[in-house]
């Protein structure tokens, strides 16, 4: 996630007994679930499939781990089925590679652990690239989010002036971790009321929470909550802008000789259009990148 950072899953802050005001099951109505009869198919790249390491020519399978409760990057269908606009990509670049996707679900924190030991060739789970996390992987960029609170439909919250406020967030993620808290701690220096952190094991039930009104605000990364919004029916608004925008990537082992081939299919999904009109299929465009680039983070 923008910034789920690999700690133990914490426990949810306070009960909540989900009512279903939010329904992450399905995509959003500019998106649909991964394997649709409306996927966007992509051929086989020989050239770029001719450049794979010979252990993953051998067994024509890329091993992705990914975490699948970050809608609408990465989720759950209604079958239980990865989806997301994060897999639609993931499967498109097997396509051009000429490999069968294998999605390796599991919890956020194992994910890099898997990559750097081989089990998994790449991560997709919307990790930031951050100069941390790339002293143990590298990082094929592919996208660009911000932080984005959102609050009641009516009701005016200012993430810069959230004293004393309940804000819920994702629990693992820089939110959780870095954001809301520093923004307490703020508050607390002038001699004003900390914000009260709710933390929720998954999103959606995070979204819930400001729905039924057992918080104030949430705080997520953007796409995540902009499709949360669209799947309230109205119910909630934006608070504020996007801020402190910053790089998703795809770890890989460093150093590895499959780096280069993940790139250069990458941008050649992104040169033929079909890197957009998977964005664009789950409103997410405006966070997409031009560029295949390497370990932004490191390049300041």
């Amino acid at each position: 996630m923008r910034t789920r950072y690999v700690l133990p899953i914490l426990t949810i802050a306070t009960a909540l007994a989900l009512s279903g005001c939010v329904d992450n099951s399905q995509p959003a109505a500019t998106g649909t679930a991964s394997g649709s009869s409306d996927a966007i198919a992509v051929k086989k790249n020989d050239s770029i499939a001719a450049m794979l390491p010979e252990k993953m020519k051998t067994a024509g399978v890329l091993n992705v781990g990914m975490a699948n409760n970050y809608p609408p990057n990465e989720f759950k269908d209604d079958n239980g089925a990865p989806a997301g606009w994060a897999v639609d990509l993931t499967n498109a670049l097997g396509q051009v590679m000429g490999l069968k996707v294998n999605f390796d679900i599991g919890t956020f924190d194992n994910i890099l652990p898997a990559v750097k030991a081989g089990k998994d060739d790449i991560g997709v789970s919307s990790f930031t690239d951050t100069l941390e996390r790339e002293q143990q992987v590298d990082f094929v960029n592919y996208y660009s989010a911000g932080i984005q609170w959102a609050a009641p439909k009516g009701k005016t919250v200012d993430p810069d002036n959230a004293c004393g406020l309940k804000v819920a967030v994702q629990a693992t993620t820089y939110q959780d971790t870095h954001e809301v808290p520093a923004k307490s701690k703020a508050c607390t220096d002038a001699g004003k009321p900390a914000i009260t952190i709710f933390k929720y094991d998954a999103q959606d039930q995070a979204t819930n929470a400001l729905v039924v009104g057992q918080v104030d605000a949430m705080s997520a990364d953007s796409p995540v909550t902009l499709y949360a919004i669209s799947k309230t029916k109205d119910k909630l608004q934006t608070a504020g802008t996007a801020f402190e925008v910053a790089p998703y990537g795809m770890p890989v082992a460093k150093g590895s000789e499959f780096t280069p081939v993940l790139q250069k299919a990458l941008q050649t999904l992104i040169d033929d259009g079909t890197y957009t009109k998977i964005l664009s299929k789950w409103g997410v465009e405006a966070g997409g990148v031009k560029t295949a680039d390497l370990n932004v983070a490191a390049k300041g």
